[in-house]
């Protein structure tokens, strides 16, 4: 199913796939550095943190942990509420859904330099909105914050190969994109944090709303 699924997505969708990782990594990397390093693009440690927090009964970062997971959820929610097709197909919004992403990080780089924690939640909604985005036009193949699911796929591809199962070569690439691209990611979120602090995030931002602008001058001249 999921190799049926990716034949039919526009050769495009490897590009958008591997800056999409990017942008994401680039933001992980500054929540690893800047936000009590916690993540962001993803909840599997935050989610293993908010069961320590309860355990030791720290209410008060539980709190802070529940609010991170939910905010996740809201911007996943809102993708859901944009996009309701799992068909690619010009002319849905994702552009727009990009142009939340990008107001969303922009907001949590001004909230993160008043020192207030809205900007920890702001980033998790925008890696939310991002993830849920690409997984509704992908069928679930691509996932652009978290590279978990990503290296389980690739791991049974090479098992399936050393069974004697040919490798679907689009599909190998399109892994190797994602983790190259979130790897990339990371080391430009860092580099840009130690000179600009949450300022940094900034970059990130400006790719979202650049691939709104590119997604609508395509979808006008194309559809």
């Amino acid at each position: 199913m999921g190799v049926f699924l990716l034949t039919r997505l526009p050769p495009w969708v490897e590009v958008g796939a591997f800056l999409l990782a990017f942008l994401a990594g680039s933001v992980n990397a500054v929540g690893l550095l800047g936000f009590s390093h916690q993540s962001v693009s993803h909840l599997t440690g935050t989610s293993s943190l908010l069961g320590l927090a309860l355990a030791d009964l720290a209410l008060s970062n539980a709190l802070h942990l529940l609010f991170t997971l939910l905010s996740f959820l809201a911007g996943a929610a809102l993708s859901g509420m944009l996009i309701t097709s799992t068909a690619l197909k010009l002319g849905r919004h994702y552009g727009f859904s990009l142009l939340i992403e990008a107001a969303l990080l922009v907001m949590a780089m001004l909230s993160l330099q008043r020192g207030s924690d809205l900007g920890i939640y702001l980033a998790s909604m925008a890696c939310g909105l991002q993830n849920a985005m690409v997984t509704t036009y992908s069928g679930s193949i691509i996932r652009t914050t978290h590279l978990s699911g990503i290296f389980t796929d690739l791991g049974i591809m090479l098992g399936n190969r050393l069974r004697g199962i040919p490798l679907n070569g689009r599909r190998l690439l399109l892994f190797v994109l994602l983790i190259g691209g979130f790897v990339c990611g990371g080391a430009v979120g860092t580099l840009l944090f130690r000179l600009l602090h949450f300022t940094a995030l900034m970059a990130p931002a400006a790719l979202a709303a650049s691939l709104a602008v590119v997604y609508w001058r395509y979808s006008r001249r194309y559809r």
